[in-house]
């Protein structure tokens, strides 16, 4: 009976590490999608830069010019154009998270 129930112990054992580190590993998969369409951005608005000698006001101008494009519905992108010399801030946040 104790063999059983050390068995059945270190089983849940198992499976809940397993979920943990699933849980993880799609964590850190998406954190690296994220950092993906940052790049793409900031990519497209170098690029801009280079060939115009100007950062455009907004990230529309850049898919429309440029083709970018990113998953709208799981990423929202935050532009913040300064001036025209200098490079915006870029923040990508997945949709339905709470930070920013």
């Amino acid at each position: 009976m104790k063999r059983d129930l050390l068995k059945a112990a270190v089983i849940l054992a198992a499976l809940a590490g397993c979920w943990l580190l699933l849980g993880r590993i799609g964590n850190a998969q998406r954190s690296g999608e994220t950092d993906l369409v940052r790049t793409a951005v900031k990519n497209a608005a170098l690029t801009c830069y280079a060939v115009e000698g100007a950062y455009p006001d907004d990230v529309s101008y850049l898919e429309e010019h440029y083709g970018l494009s990113y998953d709208e519905e799981n990423y929202y992108v935050r532009y913040e154009a300064f001036a025209a010399n200098q490079l915006p801030e870029i923040r990508v946040m997945e949709r339905g998270s709470e930070e920013w």
